[in-house]
């Protein structure tokens, strides 16, 4: 996978402030949602690779499984 430079992704720029701006845990419909984004799991791998520290975390309730996100550090400027 070839992934985009954080300084030139407007999609990873506006993904990692939604992160940084929700301090705590955010759904990925949310994330879909705010960030204006589609493929959160390939976003969220882009952004590790940019060197930024995102905790997944998975959540069953009522049968359904949901995922979460957290940012524990973002990538160095």
């Amino acid at each position: 996978m070839n992934n985009a430079s954080l300084g030139k992704s407007d999609r990873l720029q506006r993904t990692l402030k939604v992160l940084q701006d929700t301090r705590g845990r955010i759904s990925t419909r949310s994330l879909m949602r705010k960030a204006n984004i589609c493929a959160v799991n390939s976003v969220i791998a882009e952004l590790r690779e940019n060197g930024a520290d995102i905790l997944c975390e998975q959540e069953v309730k009522n049968g359904e499984r949901r995922f979460y996100y957290t940012l524990l550090k973002s990538p160095e400027a």
